[in-house]
């Protein structure tokens, strides 16, 4: 009597597990679909991508909303504010496999800029996104506005997403410093830092086009020039071929 007992539970726990996993599959196969047409419609990095690399960069995206928390503060979270925050996190690692930010879990999206106390009202707001410290560890802030413009005609050499997990990235290793030595070789260290401090010199002289934010420290250079070599490869190939050279190594990819 035991014996049937225990074997019709097993069956019974077995159907539930499949159905759970079958409402899964059909869940991230309707999600895709919508996230699809969004990535096609309002990512270029996706667009230029080959068919394989398009089914990666799809599935990298449901890996990310998966163990990455979206939410909204005086705003409700759409599929588009979910596509555009994946894409900014996979954008920056999609040369590193199946990379997967452990330093993140919550991204928190605002309607738009906020002040140093997190408020979206009132005066001196002036902050696009941040990577939460101390408290706020672990925690990502957006303005959707600046968001939503790094993926439009208007985002020129910018992307605030992408500048926010290039600093994830950088501080991956324990400090967010412009070097991330967990992913760049020993060889190419010493190269950055030379080619960094003189290509900061040339923006304080007004010799550069790369955003004067860069030179706030090392860690935004690296912020500034990986918004500049996602959002427009060509151009920076162009004019900073070096640089150019050195992101093509450290990113592993080279979007030109």
């Amino acid at each position: 009597m035991y014996i049937l007992f225990a074997f019709l539970l097993i069956i019974l726990i077995g159907f539930f597990l499949l159905r759970k996993k079958k409402n899964e599959i059909e869940s991230d196969e309707t999600n895709i679909e919508t996230y699809r047409s969004l990535l096609n419609d309002r990512v270029d990095y996706y667009q230029k991508l080959n068919e394989q690399e398009k089914l990666r960069f799809e599935k990298c995206v449901l890996d990310f909303l998966q163990y990455v928390n979206i939410e909204g503060v005086g705003t409700t979270i759409t599929d588009s504010d979910r596509v555009l925050i994946a894409s900014s996190a996979i954008i920056t690692v999609f040369g590193f496999g199946d990379w997967k930010y452990k330093n993140l879990t919550n991204v928190i999206l605002y309607p738009d800029t906020f002040d140093n106390d997190f408020s979206f009202e009132g005066e001196n707001r002036n902050i696009l996104g941040m990577v939460g410290s101390g408290f706020m560890n672990g925690q990502m802030l957006l303005a959707r506005a600046a968001l939503e413009k790094g993926f439009s005609s208007l985002s020129g050499k910018g992307n605030t997403a992408i500048h926010e997990f290039v600093h994830l990235l950088d501080k991956s290793d324990g400090a967010t410093d412009g070097i991330i030595e967990n992913l760049i070789t020993r060889e190419y260290v010493i190269p950055w830092l030379k080619m960094m401090h003189k290509e900061m010199h040339r923006i304080q002289t007004g010799k550069s086009d790369i955003n004067p934010y860069a030179l706030t420290s090392e860690a935004e250079f690296l912020a500034v020039a990986a918004e500049y070599f996602f959002e427009k490869p060509e151009q920076l190939k162009h004019k900073h071929p070096e640089i150019y050279e050195q992101l093509c190594n450290l990113f592993r990819q080279d979007p030109a």
